[in-house]
């Protein structure tokens, strides 16, 4: 309930002839107090310096959003020295690199706060692309406006639908009037180009320095364990993953499939595959289209004549090892003997790291 919100603080105003910093406060504490899955490292990253995950050359990333979205700085934290090449919508990101003018796309498919209601998984099914890379990004969202604004003169915020309501409790604190836009950073993009004064916009600290806005608030989000997940796509791969540095993470394997009848039998097979064979699973959806009102699940049929097939029930899976794995090819193949489709998405490197933008 809004009545038993902790207040927002905001930093102290300085007049501008002023060269002391500013104090922040976060609002509220990202530690994700109470949580029983906490990762077992958090990656510190700054703006300036990103930690590498895998060696990579200049490689040319294409992301959805305008410079400082989140995508891109999970891009920069995944490839240190790639070069991002901003795209209007996740399906551009694709095409770009279907075209050439990318080598790697970058999507959000997952988040604690959301699920898989991104539904970037549907959009990764209609292409032939390879999952290559995973990343796991600590969202904090922030209060930005034009230098010099005080909190009392804002009237509207404007930014992605999904961070309006991830920071629902907040804005209704202060009393804002909610406007959607395409993005995060395109909304402070507007903000900075219309030289908004009445406006703030929700968006990352990244952002607020690309652009010279003031951060008047940190941690605006309603729940501090706000993590999203990142897939890093290329047409090709280019040779057996690598397990990262630090041990105990190994590779993991991405796949889709799909069926006709039961999805409960189906979905009872395919535990019964991997259980048998000790085989760990990370992720396990089962999505199903059987409405009438409801479109069926889109898959690229790669193997085939490229051509697209529709499915009523789909199961997504991650599970830990690769298909070099005797064990996993086993239960692939036991999988592919009651499926109508399967098809591997992607074997990679296991990264159970969050990293973190503060």
């Amino acid at each position: 309930m809004a009545s038993s919100a902790p207040p927002l603080k905001f930093p102290n105003y300085l007049p501008s002839s002023t060269k002391k910093r500013r104090e922040f406060v976060d609002l509220p504490s990202i530690a994700p107090a109470g949580r029983s899955r906490r990762p077992s490292t958090v990656v510190v990253a700054g703006i300036n310096g990103h930690p590498q995950i895998n060696g990579s050359g200049a490689l040319r990333v294409a992301f959805q959003g305008a410079p400082g979205a989140y995508s891109e700085f999970a891009a920069k934290t995944a490839c240190p020295a790639c070069t991002t090449v901003p795209c209007r919508a996740f399906a551009d990101a694709i095409s770009a690199v279907e075209r050439g003018r990318a080598d790697r796309a970058i999507l959000p498919v997952e988040s604690t706060m959301e699920g898989t209601a991104l539904r970037n998984y549907d959009l990764l099914l209609r292409h032939d692309l390879r999952i290559v890379q995973e990343i796991n990004l600590f969202v904090h969202y922030c209060l930005l406006a034009m230098p010099g604004v005080l909190p009392g003169e804002l009237r509207r915020v404007i930014s992605h639908p999904m961070a309006l309501a991830h920071c629902g409790r907040a804005l209704a604190q202060l009393g804002l009037r909610r406007e959607p836009v395409e993005d995060t950073a395109g909304a402070v993009e507007m903000l900075r180009s219309n030289h908004l004064l009445d406006t703030a916009a929700i968006a990352s600290p990244r952002a607020a320095v690309l652009y010279g806005l003031d951060v008047l608030a940190h941690g605006l989000q309603d729940e501090s364990w706000n993590v999203t997940r990142f897939l890093l796509l290329s047409k090709t791969t280019t040779g057996p993953p690598h397990k990262p540095d630090g041990g105990g993470a190994g590779l993991k394997t991405s796949l889709v499939v799909a069926h006709r009848g039961s999805s409960m039998v189906a979905l009872l097979k395919v535990l019964s595959a991997f259980s048998k064979r000790n085989i760990n699973l990370t992720k396990l959806e089962v999505i199903n289209s059987s409405n009438e009102r409801e479109a069926p699940v889109m898959i690229l049929d790669v193997r085939g004549r490229g051509s697209l097939r529709a499915f009523p029930h789909v199961l997504y899976v991650d599970f830990e090892g690769s298909m070099e794995d005797s064990k996993v090819k086993e239960a692939i193949d036991e999988i592919s003997s009651f499926s109508v489709f399967v098809r591997i998405l992607g074997c990679y490197a296991a990264d159970p790291n969050i990293y973190d933008l503060q």
